[in-house]
Parts: structure tokens; C-alpha cells; sequence
């Protein structure tokens, strides 16, 4: 059967432009359909925007820093439209970049929305269908609201907030998850009155413990607000514009906006998936696809956000990238995914990559935890409050660095070379070998010498 296109990609975000460049410089004829901006939300209503906010949001420390170094600092001042202007230009940038870097690989883009048909056909929003011999849903993932609150139409989502006309003096954030932390603590910093709720007892319930207390705690002493088994109930939009908020245990707050931080779902609904034939988890609407990032469907393949199983734009990119390479070159490796590192912007950031301490302890037989909490060197002149956490989670079987996590300034740089070496099967003894960069904080990660806490067979032993 001759097609139009071999590759038809619903989606030109990280991931859908990663694939169809890869595809068509490996000779294969692509089409992109995108009804939004190029980019996807990473670009334009995600990770870039959010960086851009926090890098902002920590010259408020480095002002309050500078006097204890001899600098003498007028009286710092924040303007948030210049901010807003800022991040516009630079997402627009971006957003032509990948513009440009389809064209010059040879996939062509269609900025329509696109729904499946069947298995081989896709329709665009001015009625045309395109046969492809293959179609990848690559169309990430979106905000969700919760259900069962009065009033939600007051409230905005991460796609709103970076482009607020005024900038919220009260903000109320709702969510315990990396996205509802990191505009918590960036927003706190940038001078709002920052209250965060959730239902659970703590922060970012899938990290390592002591790295969401080190952080909550963190947090807490830079002014952020928490209210934990708490959920508003019903928000009330004032004459003048202000929030009132109805909590879940009868407490009011008052807030200039309420951000829903509550996750995110595949954006799957409504492009025909279903009628193709396409399985979708039951309880997220997300693609399931087999280890080579194929459904069900053997024509249609899906990879990212779609998907629902790491939602970080690097694992898109590097699944658009493999899933090209082996439809139309000479195929490509398995993807690692249990040494993949993330990292939560907040201040100070958190890095993790591999098994937490709890994970670890309850896979394998035997486990060493390496730890040190310390004052960085900075903090020992400005008089900040700061610290540092690190954490080395250790096989005992064979000493193979099975997790590692830090809680500290630059974390996510530090977090992405471990994770290199997690990969290449790094163990306790290779670190151990590793001469130290000093003064750094990174330093302590090569010398930790005495296991913090042992688990055996589960259970922790002296």
C-alpha cells in the first residue's frame, strides 16, 4: 500500500520534533501537525519559563547575600512585567529554533490540531487525511483540575501563571508535587505571600525522605507557609478581585490567585485513539506502549508525557530519538530508565537519580546509606540559614551506587554527572577512588567514609 507520508507526528513538542527530525534525516518522508505553539510545554509553558522564574527568584538571596561579602546594595526592587517580557523573548526565540531545525532536517509541519482516523490515516482540522505507514502520538500532557471544589473557574494552572497581568502579592498553592514546590519557593522569593496546601503529610511523596524534609523545612524558614491534610473546598472571588478560600478543615485564607498543582494527564483525549483501536490506561487515558514504544496498534506509536511513565521532556526526546532510529535506520539501543536523574528547582534544588533509601531497603537484601548534612561554605560568611544534604544509597552485595540524592545549591548540575556514573555501574569503591574538588560541595560525594545507616533483610541494624 503507498502512503502520503511514512511518519506522521500529532504533537511538535521536545519529543514529536526530536522524532520526526531524526526520522526524516534517516530518508523518511514526515509530517508534524501542531495546533499550538512549536516548542510543546516545555518550551513554552514549562521547564524553560519555570527556570527563567527561579533564576529570577534567587537574586533576591544573592542581594541579601552581597552585604556580608563587602558589597554595599541599594535597596533591591522587583518588577514582574519586565520579567514576563523577558521570558517572552526567550521562549519566542526558542520556539523558532525548532521551527528552523524541522525545516532543515526535512519533516514538514502542519500547525493544525490532527486526530486519528484508523490505523494508517489522520485527519487535520481543514478536513484533509494523510496516510502514514507509521503515526506517533507525541502530544505530552496537560494541567488537571480538581473535582468537587466550588468555585475552580477562579483558580489558574502552570499554563496560566507565568503570564499573570499582575503579579499575585497572596498566592495560594495547591499540590504536594515537584511543580506545586518549585512555584511555591520561586514565587516566595519574588516577594509574594506564599501559603502551600495538600493532603498529604509532607512534600514530594516519591522522593527520599530526608531530602523532602530537608527542603520542606528549607522552605518553611524562607517564609513559605504550609497547611498539610488540607484542601480548599470552595473559593469566593471578591469585588475587587481577591480570593477568599474555604479549606477542607474550615480554615479561610485570602489570596490574590489559587494555583492547582494537582499533576498532570496524557492530553489523549478527543484525537481518536480509542476509535483506532489504541489501549489507554484506565485510570489516566495514557498510551500504552511495549519496550519499543509501539501500542497495541502496530502503525501507531506513542512516547513522552503521552505515555504517563516518566514525564520528563529529556526521556521524550531520548524516546523520539530511539523510536526514529529504529522505524527508519538501524535501530537503537534500550533506553535506561532506572538511572535516569531529576531534579525539583526549588531553592535549593533537589537532585535524584536511582532508588531512594526506603526503595532500597525493601529491594535488596543488604543496603548502606551514606549521608552528610553540612553547612556550605557560602552560608559560613553570609549567615544564611543553609544547608546541605547527601545521600549515597549503596548494594551491599556488590557495592554498586544503586541511588544518589542532594539537596543543595546547584544540585541539579552535581546530579547529572552522578547519574553518569550510576550508568556506567559505578560502585562505593570508585568514589571512594576519586581525588576531591576542593573547596566544593560536590566534594563531599567522593568522601564519605562511614555508612550513616545499614539495612538487612529490610530492617536497620547498628
Amino acid at each position: 500500500m503507498a502512503f502520503d507520508v511514512d511518519f506522521f507526528v500529532i504533537g511538535a513538542g521536545s519529543g514529536g520534533v526530536r522524532a520526526a527530525r531524526i526520522a526524516a534525516l534517516h530518508g523518511a518522508k514526515t509530517l508534524v501537525a501542531e495546533e499550538s505553539r512549536i516548542g510543546g510545554t516545555c518550551v513554552i509553558r514549562g521547564c524553560i519559563p519555570k527556570k527563567l522564574y527561579v533564576y529570577a527568584s534567587r537574586f533576591a538571596d544573592d542581594f541579601r547575600d552581597a552585604t556580608a561579602f563587602g558589597w554595599t546594595v541599594g535597596e533591591p526592587a522587583f518588577d514582574w512585567p519586565t520579567l514576563v517580557a523577558a521570558k517572552d523573548k526567550e521562549i519566542s526565540r526558542l520556539s523558532d529554533a525548532y521551527r528552523a531545525n524541522l525545516e532543515r532536517s526535512g519533516a514538514k509541519l502542519v500547525e493544525q490540531r490532527a486526530i486519528v482516523v484508523d490505523p494508517h490515516r489522520v485527519r487535520l482540522a481543514d478536513g484533509r487525511e494523510v496516510s502514514a505507514r507509521h503515526i506517533l502520538i507525541a502530544c505530552g500532557s496537560r494541567p488537571t483540575m480538581p473535582e468537587g471544589v466550588e468555585g475552580i473557574e477562579h483558580a489558574i494552572t502552570s499554563n496560566e501563571i507565568f503570564d499573570l497581568p499582575v503579579f499575585p502579592r497572596r498566592l495560594l498553592v495547591v499540590g504536594g508535587g515537584y511543580i506545586a514546590v518549585e512555584f511555591a519557593a520561586l514565587f516566595q522569593r519574588l516577594g509574594a505571600e506564599v501559603t502551600q496546601v495538600m493532603r498529604a503529610p509532607n512534600i514530594l511523596r516519591h522522593f527520599d525522605d530526608d531530602m523532602r524534609i530537608g527542603l520542606r523545612d528549607a522552605m518553611a524558614n524562607a517564609g513559605v507557609v504550609f497547611r498539610f491534610g488540607s484542601l480548599p473546598t470552595r473559593i469566593e472571588k471578591r469585588r475587587d478581585g481577591s480570593l477568599s478560600v474555604r479549606m477542607s478543615e474550615g480554615a479561610v485564607v485570602e489570596a490574590d490567585q489559587v494555583l492547582m498543582a494537582t499533576g498532570r494527564l496524557p492530553n489523549t483525549k478527543g484525537i481518536g485513539l480509542e476509535p483506532a483501536g489504541v489501549d489507554l490506561s484506565p485510570a489516566h487515558c495514557a498510551v500504552r506502549v511495549d519496550d519499543n514504544l509501539t501500542s497495541n496498534v502496530p502503525s501507531i506509536h506513542a512516547i513522552g508525557d503521552a505515555t504517563h511513565r516518566v514525564d520528563l521532556t529529556p526521556v521524550a526526546i531520548r524516546e523520539g530519538h530511539a523510536l526514529a532510529d529504529r522505524l527508519f535506520g538501524l535501530g537503537a539501543p534500550p533506553i535506561r530508565y532506572d538511572t535516569i536523574a531529576s531534579t525539583v528547582f526549588a531553592t535549593p534544588e533537589l537532585g535524584a537519580v536511582g532508588l531512594t533509601e526506603r526503595e532500597a531497603s525493601e529491594r535488596f537484601s543488604s543496603v548502606q546509606v551514606y549521608k552528610t548534612d553540612f553547612r556550605p561554605l557560602k552560608a559560613t560568611v553570609s549567615g544564611a540559614p543553609d544547608r546541605a544534604i547527601m545521600k549515597l544509597i549503596v548494594e551491599g552485595a556488590n557495592q554498586r551506587i544503586v541511588g544518589a540524592h542532594i539537596l543543595a545549591h546547584e544540585a541539579a548540575e552535581m546530579i547529572q554527572l552522578v547519574a553518569v556514573a550510576m550508568t556506567m555501574g559505578a560502585t562505593k569503591a570508585d568514589f571512594d577512588a576519586t581525588v576531591a574538588v576542593h573547596p566544593t560541595a560536590a566534594e563531599e560525594l567522593v568522601t564519605m567514609r562511614s555508612a550513616h545507616t545499614r539495612f538487612e533483610d529490610g530492617m536497620e541494624v547498628p
